[in-house]
């Protein structure tokens, strides 16, 4: 009896987790930070292009799939929108589950509409 009770134990558990795609698609691709850098929060640049980015009081939702990986600036993996452009308009850092703090350059040409 109790061989049975595992064998129908186990084929359910097997086969009710065969069926679960919950997840596909949505699982992050990039790490999202226990707490964000000391030199972000404390309002420091990044410097990208040889130029100075610096950190907004915003963030963009975004998915992990609609950004693209430009780099690493002390540790920290840093992020453009994969339908900008160069010259950028903004990069981004992930601080959240789709949470990116927003860089702007303050030599950028574009304004917030990307004119």
């Amino acid at each position: 009896m109790k061989k049975a009770t595992l064998f129908f134990v186990l084929c359910c558990v097997l086969l009710g987790c065969s069926h679960m795609k919950e997840n596909v698609g949505h699982m992050g691709r990039y790490a999202i930070p226990d707490l964000e850098a000391e030199w972000i929060r404390n309002g420091e640049p990044i410097v990208f292009d040889g130029k100075e980015w610096h950190p907004q009081d915003r963030f963009d939702v975004l998915l992990d799939s609609e950004v693209y990986f430009l780099g690493e600036y002390q540790g920290v993996a840093f992020f453009a929108e994969k339908i900008d452009i160069r010259p950028y308009n903004k990069i981004f850092t992930k601080f959240g589950r789709n949470k990116f703090r927003i860089y702007k350059c303050k030599c950028s040409k574009r304004d917030d509409k990307g004119y």
